[in-house]
Formats: C-alpha cells, structure tokens, sequence
C-alpha cells in the first residue's frame, strides 16, 4: 500500500510533466506504427505477387527484430547522427516491420484463390481486385499483425528515454537512476495501459471492419496522421540555445544553472534536455547539434573523450588545462571554466562491511579479491579511468564484477548482493546510505570538475556565453553539490528549483 501511495503522490505533484511525456509517448508510438505500416504493408501485397524472392526479404526483417532494441537504437544514432525522436521512431518502426509484413503477405496469400480465379473471370483487374477482395478478406491477419507491432512499439519506446526522445522512459530511467519504485511504476503502469488500450481500439476497427468496409481502418488512419501532424502545428517558440544533461540529478541540476544565469542576462530563449544515458550519447548530441552546450568532467573529457590518462598526481587545474587544449585542438569546442565540486569516481563499501575487514584504502581491498563481490556501472567496468584502470594501477583484479545500471547499484550494496560499488563523491546515496568512501592511495582517479563544454562557433556566435557561465567557476562545493543532489534524489524537489533556490540565495541574481 506504501508503494501505491507513493505513486498516486508523485502523480499528483508530477501531473503537467506526466501528461506531457504520456503525449510524448503516444506521439512517437503512432508515428512509429504508421512508418512501419506504410513500409510493410505495399512490401507484402508485393512479395504476394513476387513468391520467389519473398521468403529472403521477410527473412531480412525477421533478423532486423531479432537485433537487441538497445543496440538498434545505438545503431540508430550512429546512422542518422542524430540524437532524439528521430533515431527512436526509425528504430521503433523497424523493430515493428516484421510483424506486418509477414501477416500481409500470409493474409493475401492464403485468400481462397477460387474466389480470385471468379474475380478474375469477371473481368477484374488486379487492383480492383486486391481493394475489394483481398485487402478486406485478408484484413483480420494484416491486423493482428498491426496489433502485435504495436504492443511491441508501445514497450520498446521506453528505453527512448535513453538517447533524450521522451516518453514514460523518462519516469522509468529516474526510478531507476534514483531507486525509487513509484516512479518505475508511474511511467510502467501508463505504458502498459497504452498498450492495451491501442490494442482494444485496433481489435475494435477489426470487427467492425471485417469483410465489410475499410471506411473504419481509415478513419483510425486519418486520426493517427493528425496526432502525429499535430507538433507540426504547433506554435511554441524555438530556442535559442539548448543545454543538454547526462542521467542524473547533477547534471540537470547545472543545466538547469546555465538556463537561468542565461536568460538573465540576455534576450535568449533557453531550454534543458536532460537525462542523456552516457557520455557518449551527450557529446554525439552536441557534435550534432542537437544541443548546444552540456556540462561535461574534466577528468571525463580527458578519459572517455580524448582518450588520454592524465598523469598520477596531477592537480584539478593542469587535468583542466590539459582537457581545454585537448578539446580545443581535436574537437575544435570551448571548455569554459570548472566549478568547485570534484565529483571524481570513488570506491565505496557499507561502513560496517569496512570496519569488519579492516578496509581502508583501496590497496587493502587486495587479499579480498576472491571473496568480495563488485558492483560496477557500465560505463565504469569499460572506462580506462575505471574498473581497467584498477586492474592496471593496483595490479589486482575482482574474481566477481556484476553490471548493472547506475541507480540500482546503491540498492545492490546495502542489501548486500554485492559488497562494493563506484560511487562519486557529491553522491547523495553516500550519506543516505552511510557508505565509506576508500581511500584511492594510488591516485587512480583523476579530478572530476564540472565545466561548460560547447562547440567554439556557439560560442563565436554568443560570445557573452563566456563571462555568463564562468560566474560559476569556483563556485559550488562538494557539500553544496551533494546537498542538492539529496535535495532531488530523497526529497523529490524539482532540479531546476533547486538550481534556481543555490543561484537565488548565493547571490547570482538580484
């Protein structure tokens, strides 16, 4: 009963953003469904009248489903260079081809074809034929092949949330990123329903089409084209500038930051389009310009971006120096100022876990390695700054590294499924679940200092960006970072009242 209360609570104070995405999500389905309808559909009458090369084609489609729809949507962003709902729906609606296809061309196939052989001795031709015989005897499978690529569109376009497309996902990757079931649950129950209640609606035009007329499957079609022209429409403004984020808590926090010094002090529209789900994801957006600006590590721009380790006991200044040129030269962007907080990667274990073992630094991990189970964010097991570089630098390795995503390895070390995680130091979990930071005696990890990142001709274009932004630099402790980081993750207040209540009551604006 706490869990149902919890999500009818976070309904009632998330009810503009929860309609929003709710349209997001019905938006990008439709668009999704129509693509894969309007591909699958005249390829299938096709195939029907060209058997030889029909089974390989369906064949390519069979395989298209069978590629993991994290990988697709990947492939996705790659291909297009694009980041959003334009890689989602391309991906959704190749993931829902199969289906369609398959049921077109067996639903016309398998039309009596004494009734076809009588049509044709009537003197119909082929495409009276295919409108008033086989397209409404074959409709029942062409739409149970509709149905199911809906279903799976419906599901699917959850993970979106994961390359900033929108949608329930979004819900779902905060409740997840955070360990909170009622937002799982608030993005996961509305999904579930959706799917159900597009398959009720497309069970309903079957009947009432079947045989008949297909006046009602056009009626569903010229709906669906207006929700989706419906955007097209619409008369917000576009802005100016966009500010992107990775998942998380900080990261919206600072965008949020760079939107409201911004707007302050110019005429610029600005907007945040947070919860990219990785580095890579954030800074393919801005290559692309998807978005403009996003607050980037340096110690990350140095590691994941410019590949390069930077020197065992360098200083948070010469790792930012050394990422600024970096930037500049490789990428051609600017590297404004870092702020105060060094959020760098950290080793962490329950405190009383530690005490039992007498665990303090990360070398004392060593005659454990056989016993201690690790649990390890994604991007950290791969990272050079991460868990290879252990390997590398204290020269031992774990006999057991489980995955798993960013918000559920908090949940996996106090419940004890693994006995120790990376973690950052501005981490609210660190307090909340009275975790000990190990000591990193070798100065594995370089410093972590959040700085503006953006292409040079943005900043070309807005040269007062700089002296704007750079009011930060300097500012903002690891304390102040973890206090409103705790303030989103366990207090639930919105990450862009919490930016403006820091700037409001350091004295940013008057």
């Amino acid at each position: 009963m706490n869990t149902i209360q919890s999500v009818i609570e976070l309904f009632q104070s998330r009810q503009s953003m929860f309609w929003t995405l709710v349209w997001e999500h019905i938006h990008m389905s439709l668009l999704a469904l129509l693509c894969a309808v309007f591909i699958a559909i005249p390829l299938g009458i096709y195939l029907s009248r060209k058997t030889k090369i029909a089974e390989p084609i369906i064949g390519i489609a069979a395989v298209l489903q069978t590629i993991p729809s994290l990988a697709l949507l990947g492939f996705m962003i790659l291909l297009l260079n694009k980041i959003g709902t334009l890689p989602a729906v391309v991906a959704l609606a190749v993931y829902a081809l199969l289906p369609v296809l398959r049921n077109t061309y067996t639903g016309i196939k398998e039309v009596d074809p004494a009734i076809i052989e009588a049509a044709t001795g009537m003197g119909m031709s082929s495409f009276r034929r295919l409108r008033k015989i086989e397209l409404p005897m074959a409709m029942p499978i062409i739409m149970a092949g509709i149905r199911t690529s809906m279903v799976l569109i419906v599901g699917t376009a959850t993970l979106a949330a994961l390359i900033s497309a929108g949608g329930l996902g979004d819900f779902i990757m905060t409740g997840i990123d955070r360990a909170d079931n009622a937002y799982i649950l608030l993005g996961a129950i509305p999904a579930a329903l959706l799917a159900l209640c597009f398959d009720i609606i497309l069970r309903i035009v079957e009947k009432t089409s079947q045989g008949k007329s297909l006046f009602p499957i056009g009626a569903v079609l010229t709906a669906s084209f207006l929700v989706v022209a419906a955007p097209l429409i619409s008369f917000d403004q576009e802005s100016d500038i966009i500010i992107g984020g990775k998942l998380g808590a900080e990261p919206e926090i600072i965008a949020n930051m760079y939107k409201y010094l911004i707007e302050d002090e110019t005429d610029l529209q600005v907007s945040v389009e947070s919860g990219f789900g990785s580095t890579d994801a954030a800074f393919n957006a801005l290559s692309v310009d998807e978005i403009d600006i996003y607050p980037e590590f340096t110690g990350t721009a140095m590691s994941a971006l410019l590949e390069k380790t930077p020197e065992s006991g360098s200083t948070e200044t010469e790792v930012y120096t050394q990422a600024r040129q970096g930037m500049a030269n490789e990428y051609n962007m600017a590297y404004l100022e870092p702020m105060k907080f060094n959020n760098t990667y950290a080793i962490a274990m329950r405190e009383q876990h530690a005490q039992e073992l007498g665990i303090q630094t990360i070398s004392d991990m060593e005659p454990y390695t056989d016993e201690l189970t690790a649990g390890f964010t994604f991007e950290f097991a791969d990272r050079e700054d991460g868990y290879p570089g252990i390997q590398d630098v204290y020269g031992f390795s774990f006999e057991t590294v489980e995955t798993m995503d960013a918000g559920l390895r908090t949940r996996a070390v106090e419940t004890g499924e693994v006995d120790f995680i990376d973690a950052y130091f501005t981490d609210a979990d660190m307090v909340e679940y009275n975790l000990r930071v190990l000591e990193d005696d070798k100065n594995l990890f370089p410093p972590y200092q959040g700085a503006p990142l953006m292409k040079q001709k943005t900043l070309d274009k807005h040269p007062r960006l700089e002296n704007i932004l750079n009011q930060l630099s300097g500012k903002i402790t690891n304390e102040d970072m973890q206090q409103m980081n705790y303030m989103v993750d366990y207090n639930d207040t919105d990450p862009s009242i919490v930016a403006r209540d820091y700037l409001t009551e350091n004295g940013f604006f008057e």
